[in-house]
């Protein structure tokens, strides 16, 4: 817990995405390599660079670097055979077993993208994360999920309507960059759902216990694990 404090409770240009995201299933797996794995997201990011730097066309060479050589050249992709296992919000296992959810595929692709210099923003969709890369003026919604997809107009609309209903209307706020932070809620948000599901008291306190972090001054955050921590206290 206080290494996942250190981590996340800094200003926005200082939080670490990667070692955020490394942090947060501790309470399961111990203490995470945390230089073994930032090395293995190097590797990757150099992989991206050579890629990326042999290219002809300069039109967004960086964001189709990073597909390549994430989805191409080592095999990332979606856990469509088993979504909800928790194992897909934990992004070491990600890395390991190269299948994740929409969050932490989208983590990879951006971390990736930061340590060759470009410009990678998580877009918070509902119920679907993405990313946008940017070119100069220009910008592409990517999936990486769906092996790092560009998204067309179409294709948004097809989303969005697919997840809030056939009456779902594009808004611009859903393709607004989101914040490290707000990323991190996201993932701790969908382990809470699952753990929720799964009558998982001890792990659902040690998820909230985590979201209070991020954001104490959510008072219903403080209500919730005030309560989760009684009915644990119960049990012992």
């Amino acid at each position: 817990m206080r290494r996942f404090a250190t981590a996340v409770q800094r200003p926005e240009p200082a939080l670490e995405l990667d070692v955020a995201a490394l942090l947060l299933g501790e309470w399961d797996y111990g203490t995470i390599d945390l230089p073994h794995y930032r090395a293995v997201l190097d590797g990757m990011a150099d992989s991206a660079r050579r890629v990326r730097d042999d290219q002809a066309d300069r039109t967004f060479a960086g964001a189709r670097a990073i597909t390549q050589v994430l989805f191409t050249d080592l095999g990332f992709r979606g856990n469509t055979d088993d979504y909800y296992d928790p194992r897909n919000s934990f992004l070491h296992e990600v890395i390991d077993r190269r299948v994740g959810i929409p969050i932490t595929l989208c983590i990879l692709y951006m971390e990736t993208a930061r340590r060759i210099g470009e410009t990678v923003t998580g877009v918070g969709f509902p119920g679907h994360f993405l990313v946008r890369a940017h070119d100069g003026d220009r910008a592409v919604v990517i999936d990486p999920y769906n092996g790092g997809s560009v998204l067309s107009r179409g294709d948004l609309d097809e989303l969005i309507k697919r997840v809030n209903g056939p009456d779902a209307t594009l808004e611009a706020a859903v393709l607004a960059p989101v914040s490290k932070q707000q990323i991190l809620t996201r993932m701790l948000v969908n382990l809470a759902g699952i753990y929720g599901k799964r009558g998982d008291l001890f792990r659902s306190l040690e998820v909230l216990e985590r979201l209070y972090l991020l954001d104490a001054a959510n008072d219903r955050i403080g209500r919730e694990l005030d309560n989760l921590r009684k009915r644990v206290d119960a049990l012992n």
